[in-house]
């Protein structure tokens, strides 16, 4: 399983005129394949009169998750390129949906696949990057005599701090890379002589800042 990956922070929408023809590309971010199909169903919408809508999209920690359509440009000319720009750039959970004005005159197969990938790349350029990475929740339970101290060495480690919970002790919520847990929990222990309890739970990828 991939620790880390990359995808974008939003929704960009760029332009490009080639040959007279008009290439709208929207590049958004998104969790999952229904999300990628509904703004690929939003963009159809927002664009009519438009001869094609061809999109490409990438999904998952590992990217496992490839879709391309040509929706009616000649077969591999646009959604395969699409698509190639967007894993060359590294990228995963996102979609990308190319809307073309026809100009008049006919790019042929060769210029319709430099013109489909050059528009995502040019998006690709124009988006933040936001990276991605799995961490694993773990819940510190202490005394409310050394919580703070335990939360103030976590942070100034560089741990993920999150939200406390404060009962008949504090349980403080961590989010933390595989290889951190250890530290995390020798440090809880040190500061506590011991009495503080960790539990382990869920994982999951969280946005990186």
């Amino acid at each position: 399983m991939a620790e880390e990956y990359e995808t974008i922070s939003g929704r960009v929408d760029t332009e490009i005129e080639i040959s007279r023809s008009r290439f709208l590309t929207r590049l958004e971010r998104v969790e999952n394949e229904t999300a990628a199909r509904d703004v690929i169903a939003a963009v159809r919408a927002e664009h009519p009169r438009a001869r094609h809508h061809c999109s490409a999209f990438v999904l998952g920690h590992d990217g496992r998750v490839q879709r391309s359509n040509d929706d009616g440009e000649p077969s591999g000319t646009a959604g395969a390129p699409m698509l190639d720009a967007l894993t060359s750039a590294g990228l995963s959970d996102v979609v990308a949906v190319v809307t073309r004005y026809f100009g008049g005159i006919l790019l042929g197969a060769g210029g319709l696949t430099r013109a489909y990938r050059a528009s995502v790349a040019d998006a690709v350029l124009e988006a933040k990057r936001v990276r991605r990475g799995l961490r694993h929740q773990i819940t510190v339970t202490s005394g409310y005599d050394v919580a703070a101290q335990i939360e103030s060495e976590a942070r100034r480690r560089g741990f993920t701090v999150g939200e406390a919970t404060y009962g008949a002790e504090v349980a403080q919520q961590f989010a933390v890379a595989a290889h951190e847990i250890d530290a995390l929990e020798t440090l809880a222990a040190e500061v506590s002589a011991g009495a503080a309890r960790c539990e382990r739970g869920e994982s999951g990828y969280v946005d990186l800042h």
